[in-house]
């Protein structure tokens, strides 16, 4: 078993192992996509939505302040004045805040689907080791994250400095225009800015996204001995399977071979088939039927078997093999084999019971189709 645990994962890993991981929220996830989403839906609202935004800003300023005269500093006062600043910020930030959510939960579906668990929300003792969280501090993963995240403060960091290089020229004639058109130009740089830095940090994402799913997979992977150890779990122990089958082959071998005392003939290929066949048995059986069969030894026990009890043996060997190979135990014969079965059974009746054989053969169905 030591040497089983240190087997290479070379496998690709079982529908039943991806879902085991699903169920526990280990799923390929990158935390950028959500981010980006959520940073450029905002900017979308706040770019359709800033001159409402605006005007529902300085409506209220002036109504504010038009009543500022009439508020008093008691606690109902306060609470009042509490309560409409509140409803104000939120009818005002109400379409930003729908978008945030919106794209947070985009940002998850697109990546995973509709999964709901409440595994990581269990408390792991684990995590409170300081050891095990100095080393997750100061392992490779961390330090990879680290240059992940220098690496995307330098892209977004260089995407700001040409997009600003571009109004270079207009910043000396700020000096000579209103506050509002400074504010303006500042929020349009802005815009810029931050429209330019969501798309970079768009692509980053997806090729996060795609790092995540690489190692999840390769995290996912499973060794032979695993794929083994899982089959076996979900179908059972080989062995005992064919243990089973075995048990349950002897006990249909002795079902059959007790069916063969109430034969009324056994057909033989001479000693490689044999197959014995019931009609007499009861007058509703339709036609004759096999009861038992057997090649090579199974068929040497059939004839013990017969011989023991009294049942006739007859050779023909055309008969039998098609019996063998068309019939199964439990089955009456096919139609076109009526006729030489009739025979047989004509033959085996005028030995045993001279006096019946004439009555059971005009029952059968060669017998009657002749008539």
């Amino acid at each position: 078993m030591a040497e089983e645990s240190f087997q290479e994962r070379t496998e690709q890993a079982t529908p039943r192992r991806r879902q085991e991981a699903r169920e526990k929220g280990n799923v390929a996830k990158s935390r950028e996509i959500p981010s980006v989403l959520v940073l450029l839906i905002s900017l979308l609202v706040f770019h359709f939505t800033s001159q409402w935004m605006l005007g529902e800003f300085f409506g209220f300023m002036r109504f504010f302040f038009g009543h500022a005269s009439e508020l008093r500093l008691t606690d109902n006062g306060v609470s009042y004045l509490f309560f409409m600043v509140l409803k104000f910020l939120a009818g005002v930030l109400f379409p930003v805040m729908l978008g945030v959510f919106v794209a947070a939960l985009l940002g998850n579906f697109l990546q995973i689907g509709f999964l709901w668990t409440t595994e990581p929300l269990t408390p792991k003792f684990d995590r409170l080791d300081p050891f095990k969280g100095f080393k997750r501090l100061f392992s490779i993963q961390s330090f990879a994250e680290l240059l992940r995240s220098i690496l995307k403060i330098l892209i977004v960091g260089y995407v700001a400095y040409l997009t600003v290089k571009h109004r270079y020229q207009q910043l000396p004639g700020l000096v000579v225009l209103d506050v509002s058109d400074i504010l303006k130009f500042s929020m349009m740089v802005s815009f810029d800015i931050l429209y330019r830095t969501c798309w970079v940090l768009l692509v980053l994402a997806i090729l996060d996204y795609g790092f995540q799913r690489w190692q999840y997979e390769k995290d996912l992977r499973m060794s032979k001995q695993e794929i083994k150890d899982e089959f076996k779990q979900r179908e059972g122990d080989p062995l005992i399977k064919a243990r089973i089958r075995k048990m349950q082959r002897e006990i249909a071998r002795r079902r059959m071979m007790e069916a063969v005392p109430k034969a009324d003939v056994v057909i033989t290929n001479p000693t490689h088939l044999a197959v014995a066949l019931q009609y007499g048995a009861g007058e509703t059986m339709r036609a004759p039927k096999v009861v038992a069969k057997g090649a090579g030894f199974l068929s040497t026990k059939i004839r013990d078997v017969a011989k023991k009890h009294g049942v006739p043996l007859v050779e023909n060997k055309p008969l039998a093999q098609t019996l063998y190979k068309g019939v199964e135990i439990g089955e009456e014969i096919p139609e076109a084999l009526y006729k030489a079965v009739a025979e047989v059974l004509a033959y085996v009746y005028r030995l045993k019971h001279p006096e019946k054989w004439g009555r059971a053969i005009k029952r059968l169905p060669a017998a009657r189709a002749e008539r």
